[in-house]
């Protein structure tokens, strides 16, 4: 290791410990862009190798992987690539792995832990299955004892059908006192150049830039929240610490997809949504929700296999009286004595 290398990780290391300290005095951001540092990766990066451009980092958690400097492969030489549609991020694990590999930052609608079209979910267990609901609906995708999230439906009903055609258009993710919301504007015209995304704080729409890191993060006094786009626009990663990994991505319904499905959408309405896919740390045994309590230990899922439109039900046991708040019959979340506001 060069000289430079060693005293930028001597530097960054007594940043990293003095921000800390002083961050855990400061009150949070309440909506506001602040810059809060973000959860610690474990890692200190360094700089990419001369010539390939291939991003490195010097591990500082302790375990087998300690003071190893990982290097990210050829295939994907940056963590956070511009083109993820073309490209995969490099993913660096200083943990017992110890490696640098490559990884999607989009989501993937046939990927565990999925949520994408007519709501199609992929559980943790890996099975794939439908859930209707109903347009301007909200229901408890997951509640356990430190995390909640609802998703609000839009849809619509052409005539003679006896049921709604539904997507998610937000999704509110509750832990701690705070309420992050990511969702989709309601856009009359898809454009590919606009931003059709929006991200709120505790109830304050929060800007993402698209330029820099391009990220907004906030500092709580109990972990870390992080918003990155994972493109120019239109798609997010959210990290909560210890909690939850999120990826999503803003979609209309194409004409084509109108017209094979038959939706007969209005022609003011692109019917924005969600693509997402959801990965979570720390789960009780007993979490629930449509997509929470395929992640129980021993779970089996009761949909009919090889059945080309599985549908999941329990609309009765997961509807929430608004997008905002964790109660139905099989919710388990409760907000700590003190409560943000959402």
């Amino acid at each position: 290791m060069d000289k430079r290398n060693l005293c930028l990780i001597v530097t960054l290391l007594l940043l990293s410990i003095f921000s800390q300290v002083t961050i855990a005095d400061q009150p949070e951001g309440k909506g506001k862009e602040v810059n809060a540092v973000a959860p610690n990766p474990g890692y200190v990066a360094l700089d990419p190798l001369p010539g390939t451009g291939q991003e490195r980092a010097f591990c500082t958690v302790q375990g087998v992987c300690y003071y190893r400097t990982l290097t990210c492969p050829t295939e994907c030489p940056q963590r956070k690539p511009k083109q993820n549609k073309k490209q995969k991020g490099c993913y660096i694990d200083c943990s017992s792995k110890c490696e640098a590999t490559c990884k999607w930052r989009l989501p993937r609608c046939d990927g565990y832990g999925a949520l994408c079209y007519d709501p199609r979910f992929v559980g943790g267990d890996g099975v794939m299955f439908y859930f209707h609901g109903a347009k301007e609906t909200d229901f408890a995708i997951v509640s356990d004892n430190n995390l909640h999230i609802n998703a609000h439906l839009i849809g619509t009903r052409p005539q003679g059908r006896k049921r709604d055609y539904t997507w998610v258009q937000t999704l509110s993710v509750m832990f701690d006192t705070h309420t992050l919301v990511v969702g989709a504007m309601k856009v009359s015209r898809w454009d590919d150049k606009v931003d059709a995304l929006i991200v709120q704080w505790n109830g304050e729409t929060v800007n993402v830039p698209t330029d820099g890191d391009a990220e907004w993060s906030v500092n709580t006094a109990e972990r870390s929240v992080v918003v990155e786009r994972t493109d120019d626009l239109n798609s997010v990663r959210v990290t909560v610490s210890e909690l939850l990994q999120l990826d999503v991505k803003v979609v209309p319904i194409g004409k084509k997809e109108n017209k094979v499905h038959n939706y007969q959408l209005p022609a003011d309405d692109a019917f924005a949504h969600l693509e997402t896919q959801f990965k979570f740390f720390n789960l009780s045994k007993d979490v629930e929700g449509i997509l929470g309590k395929t992640y129980q230990p021993g779970y089996v899922s009761p949909v009919k296999r090889g059945v080309p439109m599985t549908i999941m039900g329990g609309e009765d046991k997961y509807q929430t009286p608004s997008l905002h708040l964790a109660i139905c019959k099989k919710c388990r979340f409760q907000r700590p004595s003190s409560v943000a506001s959402a």
